[in-house]
């Protein structure tokens, strides 16, 4: 077991991984009682040996293993690695380039749109991993050797599923699928913390701009509080309380009190002061249609003259996703269809990149009445034709 606590020995893998093509990574962390997630151990992978890292090993400066990260000779290969490159975007303010998700690029061989683990590795290699040390409190130490072995089992066996999923993209011509998936995980842009747009996550059932834009507010204050303070947002104020606080939008200290379920000290205390005062501001703010633009296209409603369109779409997608062996949502998820359905064109992934090939372009020409579907009794098979070629574009 190779654990690596202090800067020289450090230094020593860091010169290892240097000369590797690809190396696969891992993290342990909590954020259970913070904004930003605790980093707690790093695991590393190459063909010939792995380790871990221990961040919090006294005086250990990780720069040289930053450098790994962002050495673009150097593959970095993660499965559902999100969370994993946050850490390092927040850490060093650059993501790890370049990456391959084995999550990502099992979605396009066949194993579903966000294949665990667990299971990818069960099905490469056939080894059932051991669960026992999941829950494991990773802040503490000195970790025994069980919870170790379970930490570096994220990297070794994710050589073989990283190997087997490289060349069926190859060998089946997929690599460019998963390109513009593995692009947006690499984009700095997508860590960058907006409070402004916070909003746009909390589920309500009310759609009036007054109500939109105290909300915007408020949720906006909670994320610029809870980055400051580095706690978890749901320790200010939970999502239903301020959905409470801003459909009465209440003036003064007694009105806050009547909100239903918030607590005394809050209503009563700084953040009741702090809370007042967002709305008061956001009262004295345009109210922006906008913001009801917005709240609707979160979900895409179908009326009922696209609903016949819709299921001939479903029936479409189900074939072109058997004949291609790949996972319906993998393709186009339900607001994507619906979109479609409608004419919503305006960035919607089915009509970009591999999923216009090998799904959209078809899609279009039945909206526009270019092709039909139909039954091959020699073949025995169902048949897609187009009458004509039709082009990527929206309709006037």
């Amino acid at each position: 077991m190779r654990v690596i606590d202090t800067n020289e020995s450090l230094k020593i893998f860091c010169d290892e991984l240097k000369t590797q093509k690809f190396i696969t990574l891992d993290t342990e962390f909590v954020r259970e009682k913070t904004y930003f997630p605790k980093l707690c151990l790093i695991q590393v992978g190459y063909k010939e040996d792995a380790a871990i890292i221990d961040p919090l090993a006294e005086d250990l400066d990780l720069k040289p293993f930053f450098e790994i990260l962002t050495n673009e000779k150097i593959l970095k290969v993660v499965h559902s690695g999100r969370q994993d490159v946050e850490i390092f975007y927040h850490l060093t303010g650059k993501t790890p380039k370049p990456l391959f998700d084995t999550q990502i690029a099992a979605s396009v061989c066949g194993f579903g749109r966000a294949v665990s683990y667990d299971s990818l590795v069960y099905e490469v290699t056939k080894v059932e991993l051991d669960k026992s040390s999941r829950l494991t409190d990773w802040t503490l130490r000195p970790l025994d050797t069980k919870q170790l072995q379970y930490a570096l089992r994220d990297v070794t066996f994710l050589i073989p599923c990283y190997e087997y999923l490289a060349q069926y993209l190859k060998s089946h011509n997929r690599t460019s699928w998963i390109e513009d998936e593995t692009a947006m995980l690499s984009d700095e842009k997508c860590y960058c913390v907006d409070p402004d747009c916070a909003w746009q996550k909390i589920k309500h059932s009310a759609h009036s701009v007054h109500f939109l834009s105290a909300l915007k507010e408020l949720a906006a204050w909670r994320e610029r509080r809870a980055i400051k303070y580095d706690v978890p947002k749901r320790s200010i104020l939970k999502d239903e309380i301020l959905v409470s606080i801003a459909s009465s939008n209440p003036k003064t200290i007694d009105e806050l009190k009547q909100v239903r379920n918030i607590r005394a000290d809050i209503s009563g205390g700084k953040l009741g002061v702090e809370i007042l005062d967002v709305l008061e501001k956001a009262r004295h703010m345009p109210m922006l249609n906008e913001l009801k633009k917005i709240d609707r296209e979160k979900k895409v409603h179908i009326p009922g003259s696209a609903a016949a369109l819709m299921e001939v779409l479903r029936l479409l997608l189900k074939i072109k996703a058997e004949q291609e062996g790949v996972i319906e949502s993998v393709i186009a998820d339900e607001n994507e269809l619906r979109s479609l359905a409608c004419g919503n064109d305006e960035n919607n992934p089915v009509l970009n990149g591999w999923r216009y090939e090998l799904f959209g372009k078809e899609a279009l020409a039945f909206r526009k009445g270019l092709a039909f579907i139909s039954y091959d009794t020699i073949k025995k098979k169902v048949v897609i034709e187009v009458k004509e070629k039709t082009k990527k574009k929206k309709e006037d």
